[in-house]
């Protein structure tokens, strides 16, 4: 069953995703060559429990960090070790909380020190895809709306999208439907309603998009040995347009929303400053 949230429910919902907005923004700063991934989950979960708020993935379904860290040719899923991270790196990080019952989901794919070339390109394309994929969630619209702008805009540019993991709800628990896969024909699944809450997550390497699970239990990488990108948002589905939960100024998202003012997510704003560095 789809949950979609009322207006008391979204804003209780939006703290959850404003303190993951701020927790990724402050991790993004500590990324740099000879800090490890246990450092990045350490300072988290401080920061997560400091708040009021508790790790969501930490014991979800026996996942031991508060973190994903995924490096390289890791997909998602990455457990936080004492693995310094090394200059020319990429390493997703993934972010989950439950603050007041309400849950709120985020991640981000940040290169250590300088990239260029493909792996720039692969950072820069994922996050755009994102926020194509965000410009889909309108209501009357369909959840494969939202995959086939992702998977269009990556394969339009020699990626290949991710396919055995997908976005999907989040509110009340972690995983809710309807699933979002980020690939797939427009104008399919369930129909987009004001109200509801989805994690809005393309997962994106530079080569194929077979993976394999290693013998952790977790970390999904690709077989092939190609790079990935990861980007999340949680986005509510508004009768004034998608609302970006899980960028800085959320707040007067919501407020506009609740009001009937349409305005452009602030983090699409932020995705085009990216994109022109």
């Amino acid at each position: 069953m789809i949950v979609c949230k009322s207006p008391a429910e979204l804003e209780r919902m939006r703290a959850a995703n404003v303190l993951v907005a701020d927790v990724l923004r402050e991790l993004r700063g500590w990324v740099r060559a000879g800090v490890t991934t246990a450092d990045l989950d350490e300072f988290a979960e401080a920061r997560v429990r400091k708040a009021g708020a508790v790790p969501a993935f930490k014991g979800y379904r026996g996942f031991p960090a508060t973190l994903c860290t995924s490096i390289n040719d890791e997909v998602i899923h990455g457990i936080p070790a004492r693995r310094a991270l090394r200059d020319g790196d990429i390493v997703s990080i993934d972010l989950g909380v439950v603050l007041d019952g309400f849950y709120g989901d985020a991640a981000t794919t940040v290169p250590v020190g300088i990239i260029g070339g493909r792996d720039a390109e692969l950072l820069r394309v994922t996050e755009e895809a994102l926020y194509l994929g965000i410009a889909q969630a309108k209501v009357g619209g369909r959840v494969s709306d939202i995959g086939h702008a992702v998977q269009r805009h990556v394969e339009a540019h020699g990626f290949s999208v991710i396919r055995e993991f997908v976005g999907h709800g989040v509110g009340l628990a972690l995983h809710e439907e309807p699933n979002v896969p980020n690939y797939g024909p427009a104008g399919r699944g369930p129909r987009l309603s004001e109200g509801m809450t989805l994690a809005i997550e393309p997962m994106v390497a530079a080569g194929r998009s077979a993976v394999r699970v290693l013998a952790d239990g977790w970390t999904a990488v690709t077989k092939d040995g190609s790079r990935a990108a990861h980007f999340e948002h949680t986005v509510a589905v508004m009768a004034t347009g998608p609302v970006i939960m899980t960028v800085p100024g959320a707040e007067r998202q919501m407020a506009s929303a609740h009001s009937g003012t349409r305005s452009q997510p602030e983090g699409m704003a932020a995705g085009a400053e990216r994109r022109r560095d």
